[in-house]
């Protein structure tokens, strides 16, 4: 078996069998790349199939010598669920990362910015642009339903429920949930609706896309990225900050203001809530809370 013809079975694996997007794909197969290349630029001839533990831990040293702890750890998972696949589809009959340890990594507790902030951010928006409505809707939406930028780029007309008051978001694996939207980011949204979108000139199949660039098409990620890194430029903002901020903004403000993790968790889209918890660790003084409203002798 050639390295290429694992990766596309492997690419297809996680496609169809445990429905990952096209990003998280592309991450993995980033992965296997480095390992390819490396046997490559040394001219070691071996196939996924045949390739032992030393190699790759030789190869995992010098990888590591440029990457960090979080970096490094990401690489090991990456290969060790490539193998994994390769076991269960009977390639091989161990995994060579088995042995192989990941560095120790804290759990990174996600930024977050203030209301004030926020607040900040958004009043820096230069309404008299066209785009400036848009950037308003977007930057709203972000916080307001604390959604993933894919979320975001990919949110349809057709996805709003404003007379119920949710909106329909595709996350990852294309698994639908409906996230309340509150009446403010409903306004936004109208208000670049009617006033600059309902004049543009749409490129067919953007038809149904809510956010639109100057070109009538969707959206991209990076875009998004572009426009609130200068916007922290423009406010002076010293945090490093990206679409995601808003999405932990969204839920620690939830949380500090007493709403449950459970429900934190379903507007997020969390498969689990452990993941959810993170945000607990962001405001100790809700645990204090908790102990002192719930339990008997608080």
């Amino acid at each position: 078996m050639k390295w290429e013809h694992a990766l596309k079975d492997y690419q297809l694996y996680l496609r169809i069998e445990r429905g990952l997007s096209d990003n998280s794909i592309a991450g993995y197969s980033r992965d296997i790349k480095k390992l390819m290349d490396y046997l490559e630029a040394h001219n070691i001839s071996v196939s996924p199939i045949s390739i032992e533990t030393d190699t790759i831990q030789v190869f995992i040293y010098q990888a590591a010598k440029s990457l960090n702890a979080r970096s490094q750890a990401r690489l090991i998972s990456g290969l060790r669920g490539f193998f994994t696949y390769l076991v269960f589809e009977d390639y091989r009959t161990s995994n060579p990362l088995e042995l192989i340890e990941s560095p120790k990594i804290g759990r990174k507790l996600p930024d977050t910015l203030e209301e004030e902030e926020i607040d900040a951010l958004i009043a820096a928006i230069d309404l008299s642009k066209p785009e400036g409505e848009r950037n308003r809707a977007i930057l709203e939406t972000l916080y307001g339903c604390g959604l993933r930028v894919s979320e975001l780029t990919n949110l349809k007309i057709s996805d709003l429920f404003f007379d119920e008051g949710f909106i329909k978001v595709t996350g990852k694996g294309d698994k639908q949930r409906f996230v309340p939207i509150v009446p403010a980011t409903q306004k936004y949204i109208t208000i670049y609706m009617n006033e600059i979108r309902s004049h543009m000139t749409i490129q067919s199949g953007h038809e149904d896309t809510l956010f639109l660039n100057r070109r009538g098409k969707q959206l991209t990620r990076a875009m998004i990225f572009t426009i609130i890194r200068q916007l922290a430029e423009k406010i002076g903002l010293k945090k490093q900050i990206s679409p995601h901020t808003f999405r932990h903004s969204f839920a620690t403000h939830l949380l500090k203001n007493e709403a449950d993790l459970r429900s934190i968790q379903l507007m997020l889209g969390h498969e689990s809530i452990t993941t959810t918890e993170i945000y607990v660790h962001l405001d100790k003084s809700h645990l204090a809370k908790v102990i002192r409203q719930y339990h008997p002798r608080g």
